[in-house]
């Protein structure tokens, strides 16, 4: 049986929990008082106020963990999958016209189609669930206002058909010399191609915006998430 010196002391060291409806304060809790408080669509999170701060741990239910702004650590390691982003570049020099052309993926040379032999450059055989997230543009020659008809498109595998699976007309002005951006959700459907499947990015113009009829620098950059399973 405890004696009155540890129930003594039992008691002196008890800590209260306050229980929140929302946020705790720095202004509203007292040194060392702990408290436990959930936000509406968030997760149970435990504070502790100390040396005149507000300490906070978030507590999970699923095995899921958040952090509210940034993570460091001096080594990470994936057993399993993450979801990353990958650049891509797609510079090419060319006079478009008003034809459908794809851009490369690993090269300087565009084509017409992404499958036909001697086209190996426009077409990235993607190892894993992707997304288009961003794609920006610049061209060095503006000489006529076009609408620009940006396409994502696949070849599954064991198929040599191109299908479309996103489509955006780019309306806005062009400039030469000048960066322009297509975002994920200006597409009219998601943009994203199965593991396993080609990749194809096509530009059409519907007027040569080009009128000198000689080939103008293209730079363009993607920005791809990509799911990575180990």
């Amino acid at each position: 049986m405890a004696g009155n010196r540890d129930i003594r002391k039992l008691i002196n060291t008890k800590q209260d929990v306050t229980e929140f409806n929302g946020a705790p304060s720095v202004g509203g809790m007292s040194d060392g008082q702990i408290a436990i408080a959930k936000s509406s669509n968030k997760q149970l999170a435990i504070y502790r106020k100390k040396y005149g701060k507000l300490w906070k741990s978030y507590m999970s239910y699923d095995g899921n963990e958040y952090v509210d702004k940034r993570l460091m650590a001096e080594e990470l390691k994936f057993t399993r999958r993450f979801t990353d982003y990958k650049v891509f570049t797609h510079n090419f020099t060319d006079d478009l016209g008003t034809t459908e052309h794809y851009v490369p993926w690993n090269s300087n040379l565009e084509a017409v189609t992404i499958t036909s032999t001697g086209t190996d450059t426009t077409g990235f055989l993607a190892p894993y669930k992707m997304t288009l997230h961003r794609l920006f543009f610049r061209i060095d020659t503006v000489s006529q206002q076009a609408d620009l008809t940006f396409k994502v498109k696949r070849v599954d595998s064991g198929d040599t058909t191109t299908d479309d699976v996103a489509t955006f007309e780019y309306t806005a002005t062009i400039s030469a010399d000048t960066t322009m951006e297509v975002k994920r959700g200006n597409f009219d459907n998601t943009p994203v191609i199965s593991a396993g499947n080609l990749i194809g990015i096509s530009i059409t113009p519907d007027a040569d915006y080009n009128q000198a009829g000689v080939s103008n620098a293209h730079f363009i950059t993607s920005v791809w998430e990509t799911e990575i399973l180990i």
